[in-house]
């Protein structure tokens, strides 16, 4: 039937994506996502299908004869930062450090430009950076009424959006070893590092979603549901909705020991970031057997990698609990087996959600979605110029589809250069064209409820999914707007430099738009009223 029908591939991942929409319920909208791929891919024959759907279970943990260790890896490491978080809540270590940034950080303002600023200095893997930077912000954001819903955003936007602008980022080092071949068959005399930098400077949707944070924190530019989490916030000092799954909460009635110590928190944080990256350097050189950076970001094993700094953040913050709260009689041996099972307990939704995205990938993969979606790239009948807004456009629709932007420009940044290539004139279109397959799939993957940098975000902040993608979605969509206008203006101009010129026009426009129409809540709120909340 998918043979007869091709157009029938996009129907799970629709499914699966109108169903969170609608029903707010995340676990039963993947789940019916899976149900509806693998029903398509055995051509409704239920005993296929269930085998389809335990054997999209089983490659999670074992492939091809051995453990699956990137899945598990990143499973373990999620699972590891929520016991670590509890060690470090309960050695007291997360009210000392809020105490110690309230001290410094006396604004709103200031509470979110922390994460901001962490996000884009944090750089090296947005799995990594979506985890970590909601973790050691979320005290201050609390601590200031920030809503976690802005938090999340806040994360998210200065995750994917920036590793995919750096070379010395895991994704670099992937996005150039696809397009290295490709420039190498092309009339462009360039080097590798050059041209993915040309191709950054043509993703305009990154730019703009980084730039977009600055905005939204510097003028508090809140738009659509955004506005409703932060009033709530400010006002009744609630950062999220209790009545809502917030993946990554601890439970509220977990001893913590006083007075704590800001270095209990700190230092598992670093340690976790040094053994990171650490293991990126080791395991890229262990790879490539070269010191040269390129190599190393090429051949690095991410998961692994995370998996030791999450052993050394938990080392660390096992020594602090034990150290401050041997003496302390409201603690003992179960009550540190308390924290491990509620630090796991507190991942648990966000491991589900994994899980069944994970899935729902795979199918989607056997399906043929994404081939779908790069054939009509690859058979539109449109002047080369203007392919690059289009490819801007079917990159997003098919990383919001497939919930991975990896897999979206794997597959079609070959096809942008195999078209490219062989048009006239298309030499000087290759680059502008792979920074428009990378800039959507970057936005399609930004506002996909099934991309795992989403669930991992939301996480991290401590943010309900469904609240996180439709919070974020506004600003999404404006971003990507804004980028759509710059490629059209490119394809109207060939010169990347008007493009990116008038991309930034626009946002700017867009910025003072807002700041005249829109009021800051902060001014809706007496100044007293707002001190008092934050000193409470």
């Amino acid at each position: 039937m998918v043979d007869d029908y091709p157009i029938l591939t996009v129907l799970p991942p629709v499914i699966a994506i109108a169903l969170v929409l609608i029903t707010k319920r995340v676990l039963l909208s993947l789940g019916s996502g899976v149900v509806a791929s693998a029903l398509l891919v055995a051509g409704f024959n239920p005993l296929e299908t269930l085998s389809l759907v335990w054997n999209a279970f089983r490659v999670i943990f074992w492939d091809e004869g051995a453990v699956n260790t990137y899945y598990v890896f990143i499973l373990v490491f999620t699972l590891l930062l929520g016991i670590i978080a509890a060690l470090i809540m309960m050695s007291g270590g997360t009210r000392a450090f809020s105490d110690w940034a309230v001290e410094r950080i006396h604004t709103r303002r200031g509470a979110k430009i922390l994460p901001a600023v962490l996000g884009i200095v944090i750089f090296i893997d947005d799995y990594f950076n979506a985890l970590a930077v909601g973790q050691v912000a979320r005290p201050v954001t609390d601590k200031h009424n920030v809503s976690r819903a802005k938090l999340a955003y806040v994360v998210d936007s200065t995750s994917a959006p920036v590793a995919v602008l750096a070379p010395f980022s895991s994704w670099g080092a992937s996005i150039i070893g696809i397009m290295a071949p490709i420039v190498a068959s092309s009339a462009l005399v360039v080097s590798d590092v050059e041209a993915f930098l040309g191709a950054a400077a043509m993703n305009y949707y990154a730019i703009v979603a980084v730039l977009m944070v600055w905005v939204t924190v510097m003028l508090h530019v809140e738009i659509g549901p955004m506005r409703t989490e932060e009033r709530r916030a400010i006002t009744a000092g609630r950062t999220f909705n209790p009545d809502e799954i917030i993946p990554g909460e601890l439970a509220e009635d977990l001893p913590v020991h006083h007075p704590g110590s800001k270095r209990a928190l700190i230092i598992p944080f670093v340690l976790l970031v040094v053994g990171v990256l650490g293991g990126i350097i080791w395991t890229g050189y262990q790879g490539g057997g070269s010191w040269d950076v390129l190599s190393i970001f090429a051949n690095t094993d991410v998961s692994l990698s995370l998996l030791w700094g999450g052993g050394l953040g938990l080392a660390a913050a096992l020594y602090y609990y034990l150290r401050y709260t041997t003496a302390n009689p409201k603690f003992s041996p179960s009550t540190l087996g308390l924290g491990f099972w509620e630090g796991i307990k507190s991942m648990m939704p966000a491991v589900s959600i994994l899980l069944l995205a994970w899935m729902l990938g795979d199918l989607i993969g056997q399906l043929g979605t994404g081939q779908y979606l790069g054939d009509l790239v690859n058979h539109a009948a449109v002047p080369p110029a203007w392919l690059i807004p289009l490819m801007f456009c079917l990159a997003g629709a098919m990383a919001f589809s497939t919930g991975t932007s990896w897999g979206s420009f794997g597959l079609l940044l070959p096809i942008a250069g195999q078209i490219m290539n062989s048009v006239d004139g298309g030499a000087e279109l290759l680059l502008p064209a792979f920074g428009a397959v990378l800039a959507g799939a970057v936005f399609g993957d930004h506002c996909s409820p099934i991309s795992d940098t989403t669930i991992l975000s939301s996480t991290g902040s401590g943010a309900n999914v469904m609240t996180h993608v439709t919070t974020q979605l506004p600003y999404a969509l404006v971003s990507a707007a804004i980028a759509l206008l710059g490629y059209v203006v490119f394809a109207l101009t060939i010169n990347g430099l008007v493009g990116l010129l008038a991309t930034l026009g626009f946002l700017a426009l867009g910025a003072l738009a807002a700041k005249t129409l829109l009021t800051p809540l902060e001014e809706e709120i007496p100044t007293e009223e707002q001190a008092e909340r934050v000193q409470a």
